[in-house]
């Protein structure tokens, strides 16, 4: 079932989801795959973001889990999901150590309109 619910949600990505889906969907491939998470201990906005390959019917999926600090002070962070290139996380990992709010819009913020999750920066 949770299998044919993400297929789905991938699926109705390109037509917007709404966000009680975009929750599922995070919620699916946190425990459906293991993460590698990349702290940003220095930046303002970032706080960490965390990589996940998913595997469907023999399709393979990438996602990124950004977590988005309340503000530049704070532990706590607001997280969404960008469905995201099999590039995408060496490309973050090569380059967010110099700056994560510029590997951010450089390599994962391109995907925002895959899956209509994440947050409105207009």
């Amino acid at each position: 079932m949770n299998r044919i619910l993400l297929i789905i949600l991938l699926t109705l990505g390109s037509y917007g989801v709404q966000s009680q889906s975009c929750d599922e969907l995070m919620s699916y491939v946190k425990s459906e795959s293991y993460g590698t998470t990349y702290n940003s201990y220095t930046s303002t906005a970032i706080s960490k973001v965390t990589f996940y390959t998913t595997t469907i019917d023999y399709k393979t999926f990438y996602f990124a889990i950004v977590c988005f600090k309340s503000n530049e002070y704070s532990y706590n962070c607001s997280e969404y999901i960008y469905k995201v290139s099999s590039m995408t996380m060496t490309n973050y990992a090569l380059n967010y150590l110099d700056g994560a709010g510029e590997a951010f819009w450089k390599y994962i913020q391109p995907y925002a309109d895959n899956l209509d999750c994440s947050p409105n920066f207009d």
